[in-house]
């Protein structure tokens, strides 16, 4: 269905635009029908850049992304139009997606009014009832109100509603249960995983490991715009190959030990990737050779349906 085919995104930085920030670089990976991908990796990564791209909400510095098999950079007027009836975004804080002084159901006017303006108020009024049902809201509790008036919880499951009004194929969720409760993310991660019982397909956009493998089928480990692993949910978390996965797998707290403070901020040399390995500096010796710092891995087949990018795993090693 949807298909990254060497994407970057290269921004110009510093002093009249005298440096680079490679945000994404490089990066390949397709979804498929009615199936849920975790992008996964820290703040800083490229995470949302690339769901930003796939909603064409910025461009590409290179690289295609395709619908169908079909470019999505050559979409315009009508073709644009029919692209957001299939494929929609939902980001992590809901309330900064209303204007306050409208009611919250006005996001369902704009969609018919885009959409829909020829479909019968009757007709309307049951369609909406229809998704705001699917995404286990109540109609006589949530519209005619304010956003204030209504939860973070609430408020992510209009938007995920609005998206449904389309009939969409295609869902960027990015964060969208970072800021909700306990409570409430297992809820909408059970709300995504009945959409995607539907044929939905979905990628899921987090920095949180457990919300990851949870939800999907395939990971996408991501380290300063580069996929540095990837491949089935299973294989990656039960048999983590890169020093990245592996680290982020022993940052996850357990009950039985004390936690272990783990470095997971971004260096300040982001703004420059080397163009050996980006994960040279943080990588135990034990993984380092002397390609790495002179030569940026490519991801390999280490085994059946998992894939990464370590040159401790080339061949000959």
């Amino acid at each position: 269905m949807l298909k990254l085919d060497n994407i970057s995104k290269v921004y110009k930085v510093g002093t009249f635009g005298g440096k680079e920030l490679h945000a994404v670089s490089d990066v390949s990976f397709d979804i498929e029908d009615g199936e849920v991908v975790s992008l996964i990796g820290e703040s800083g990564s490229g995470k949302s850049t690339i769901g930003k791209m796939i909603l064409r909400l910025i461009s590409t510095s290179s690289g295609a992304i395709s619908f169908n098999g079909v470019d999505i950079s050559t979409f315009k007027g009508g073709a644009l139009k029919e692209y957001y009836r299939n494929v929609q975004g939902v980001f992590q804080d809901p309330f900064s997606s209303y204007n306050p002084i409208f009611k919250a159901d006005r996001v369902f006017r704009l969609i018919r009014e885009e959409f829909y303006p020829e479909m019968k108020g009757r007709e309307w009024d049951n369609k909406i009832d229809s998704s705001l049902k699917a995404v286990g809201l109540n109609p006589d509790d949530v519209l005619d109100k304010f956003p204030h008036q209504l939860s973070g919880g609430q408020l992510q499951r209009f938007l995920i509603a609005r998206a449904l009004l389309l009939d969409i194929q295609f869902l960027v969720a990015d964060e969208i249960i970072s800021m909700l409760d306990a409570s409430t993310r297992i809820d909408i991660l059970n709300l995504l995983a009945d959409l995607k019982s539907r044929g939905l397909s979905i990628l899921f956009i987090t920095h949180d490991l457990s919300l990851g493998y949870y939800i999907s089928e395939r990971a996408v480990m991501l380290y300063r715009g580069c996929v540095v692993e990837m491949g089935s949910t299973e294989k990656v978390y039960d048999n983590p190959l890169h020093p990245y996965t592996k680290m982020l797998m022993a940052s996850v707290p357990r009950l039985d030990k004390k936690w272990e403070e783990v470095e997971v901020e971004l260096r300040a040399k982001q703004a420059e990737l080397s163009r050996g390995c980006v994960y040279y500096e943080r990588c135990p010796a034990t993984y380092k050779n002397e390609g790495c710092e002179r030569q940026r891995p490519t991801l390999i087949e280490a085994e059946s349906d998992h894939l990464v990018a370590c040159g401790h795993y080339a061949e000959g090693e």
